[in-house]
Parts: C-alpha cells; sequence; structure tokens
C-alpha cells in the first residue's frame, strides 16, 4: 500500500509539471497514471 502511495504521488507531481508545462498529452497519461494507483490503492482497501 505505501508504494502505491508513493507511485501515486509521483504520478501527480509529474501531472502537475507537464500541465504547467503545457504538454497536454503527457499530463492525460500521467492522470490516467494517477487514476490507476487510486483504483488499486481502493481495491486494496475493500478487501
Amino acid at each position: 500500500m505505501k508504494n502505491l502511495s508513493i507511485k501515486y504521488e509521483a504520478s501527480k507531481t509529474k501531472a502537475k509539471d507537464f500541465m504547467k508545462k503545457g504538454q497536454i498529452s503527457q499530463y492525460m497519461e500521467a492522470l490516467l497514471e494517477m487514476n490507476k494507483y487510486e483504483r488499486l490503492m481502493t481495491a486494496i482497501v475493500a478487501n
């Protein structure tokens, strides 16, 4: 769980950086990556 949280925060930071630079496609990919980690963390908590 801690590992997923660290990866989620790293993706969040990347997304913010891409947004500031105006790199929309990379920003969207980082958001998708964040969503993936968020779903995994939710699934772990639910079980």
